[in-house]
Parts: C-alpha cells; structure tokens; sequence
C-alpha cells in the first residue's frame, strides 16, 4: 500500500470504501475547485453516513422502492438476451442488424479481473462486424490522479459501425417529453462513460472516435413498462467534462493541503468530525443541494458569506466575501480594499436604483 493509499484509508477510518461512480464524478467536475468534496471521495468516505453522524442528513437519493422499480425495468429491458434491447437501440440508430447480437455479461465481483476482460472484449469487438452488446462493463478513468471504476449499463457494439454507450433510467417519458433535470444529469453521467471507453480504445491503439458521442437512453413511457429509447448527444458534456477534469489538481497534492490528523470516519464524535471538516476548504454553491451529501452541512458553514448566495453572485462581487461587507459597501460606509472598488461601484450603484425603485422614483 502506498503513502497515499495508507493515508486515504486512515482518513476513512475503519469503513469499507465507497467507490466512485458515474454519478459522483459528474458531481465533482461540476465543482472542481472543492477540496472537501475530492478529498473525501478519493477516500472513498460513507458521505450519506457521515452527514447523519454530524447532524446534516442528506435529503436526495432515490427511495428503495424507486431503486427496486428501476432494477426491474433493467431486468425487463435485457431480458432473453438482449433481444427487445437490440431491437430499440437499433431502430433508434435506423439500422437493421444482419443477425441476432451477441449477449456477453460482464458483471462478476473480482474488479480488476473483470476490467481486463472488460478491456479484451471490447477492444476485439472493433474488429468483429457482427452486432455485440455488453452488459455491465467495466472502464475506468482517471480522477485527481487516481485511477477509478466505472461500470455503464451496457455498451452496444458495431451497431451502425460504432459502439455505443446504453444506459437504462426508470424516469418517465410522458408525451414525448422526460424530466430536464434528470436528462441533463444522465447525459453528464453518460459522457462519463463515454470518455472512459474512447480512452480504452485509445490506449489498446484503436480509435476512441468509433465510440458515438450519442448515447442511447431508454425510459420507460408514460408511467408504464413499456420502454422508448432516445438519442442524447453529450459532445458538450465531453468537452466540460474534459476541462473540468483537467482542471482538477491531483489527489497527493490535496492531500499535502489537509491536517495529518483529518479524520472523516463515521464512527467518530460528531463535534470532532465538524472540526476536522471545517479544517479542510469548500467551494459551496447552491448546486451543490442537488450533487453532494454533504451539501446542508456546507450551506449551514457558508452562512454570512457570499459563495452561499451562489456562483454569479460571487464572481461579481470580486474579492468581497462576506455578505455584511458587501452591504457595507454597498451603502458606502466602508471604502473597500483597492481591488473591490468596480465591486464596490456596482453595489452603490444597485443600492441606489433599489432604493429608487421601492421610493416609486426610478431613475
């Protein structure tokens, strides 16, 4: 084990790792600039368990029922080896395949042993023009320098000369029409995927273009069981999910930025985790609410600071990072640092036409 994996796991504690997803990483390059969060993921912290024992419970994630229904849809969609499945990815793509695909399932436990036949099988398929659909493989991709496990729902490949990445949601399409909200987060997700197999081919030599940057995603329809499949083209999540990632400093380095003695592991006293975590920076925003655990604890933290009031409002403001100097300065009573004077102009000037406004006198 090295340095850095004997520190990661002190700072768990004696909880087993959580591994990194789709989901998470998607939630971590949409904050790239948050220690906190990359410190604890790279760890592999229990975060929903943490944020109990500290008194800040997460308020999102899917009810065990809504797990159960969309374990089911998945079950229904692949059933008889992929045949219904084969049928909507290549009706969607408007090809018509020359035979039957091959069903290859990929889900065993042994995770390195299945990524290298994972990689072995995926690899072969560019070669081989014969449909192919590959259920639960495993890619992986770099995060922070640490090299993580992605497992998409099912890879489809040689379809319309590609591969294509398939993932399988258990949220409606009504009329046509699914939830924006959970469309966006699932194409972000899928360009997870989609990156981490285009490195794959990369890396075995072949070309990382034959993976389409449309990802197939199938719903079912209107609150029944009957499944639709959709195009999502994710070439601008690609391209932020590339930035972001670059972005991203690597694990050692952050962790050289954090106490010897942070601990983040559930089981301790809760008034020591609160230390230890306010030992180590964030960078919340209000998105945060939606993507991390931990979310309300931060929020609670950034109280009286403008980072709560969200992105825009922060970078307007400049340097000014509490909300009692910005409103200082906004009614002239403190003149500001040399570097918040524009700041310092656009928040008189906003308090003078919010004044007029509510006085029934706008300029």
């Amino acid at each position: 084990m090295t340095t850095t994996e004997q520190r990661l796991a002190a700072i768990r504690g004696g909880v087993p790792a959580r591994r990194h997803n789709a989901r998470t990483i998607a939630a971590l390059t949409g904050n790239p600039g948050c220690t906190r969060r990359a410190v604890l993921d790279g760890a592999g912290v229990d975060k929903p368990r943490l944020a109990e024992r500290i008194g800040f419970p997460a308020r999102f994630g899917q009810s065990r029922f809504a797990i159960s229904r969309g374990n089911a849809f998945e079950a229904q969609v692949k059933a008889d080896g992929g045949a219904e499945l084969l049928r909507l990815v290549a009706e969607r793509l408007g090809v018509t395949p020359d035979a039957p695909a091959t069903w290859t399932d990929l889900n065993a436990d042994d995770l390195a042993q299945r990524h290298e036949r994972s990689r072995d099988l995926l690899t072969a398929a560019a070669d081989d023009a014969s449909p192919a659909l590959f259920d639960h493989p495993l890619l992986s991709l770099e995060i922070a320098g640490q090299r993580v496990y992605l497992e998409p729902d099912l890879v489809a490949a040689r379809l319309a000369g590609r591969y294509h990445v398939v993932e399988i949601k258990s949220f409606p399409v009504v009329d046509g029409q699914a939830d924006p909200g959970k469309v966006a987060a699932a194409a972000i997700q899928s360009a997870v995927y989609v990156l981490a197999l285009r490195e794959l081919l990369a890396d075995a030599g072949g070309d990382p273009e034959l993976v389409s940057a449309d990802v197939v995603l199938i719903c079912p329809r209107d609150f029944a069981n009957q499944p639709v499949a959709s195009l999502v083209d994710v070439r601008r999540q690609l391209l932020v999910l590339r930035r972001q990632l670059a972005r991203m400093a690597r694990l050692d380095a952050l962790l050289a930025r954090v106490p010897e003695d942070f601990t983040a592991d559930p089981t301790a006293e809760p008034a020591a985790l609160v230390a230890a975590l306010g030992s180590v920076e964030a960078h919340y925003a209000p998105d945060c609410l939606a993507a991390c655990e931990l979310a309300f604890f931060c929020r609670n933290e950034a109280r009286g600071h403008t980072a709560a009031l969200g992105r825009p409002v922060r970078e307007a403001l400049g340097g000014v990072a509490d909300v009692a100097e910005a409103l200082a300065l906004a009614d002239g009573d403190h003149p500001g640092e040399p570097d918040q004077a524009e700041a310092a102009a656009l928040l008189r000037a906003a308090a003078r036409l919010r004044a007029e406004a509510l006085a029934g006198r706008p300029t």
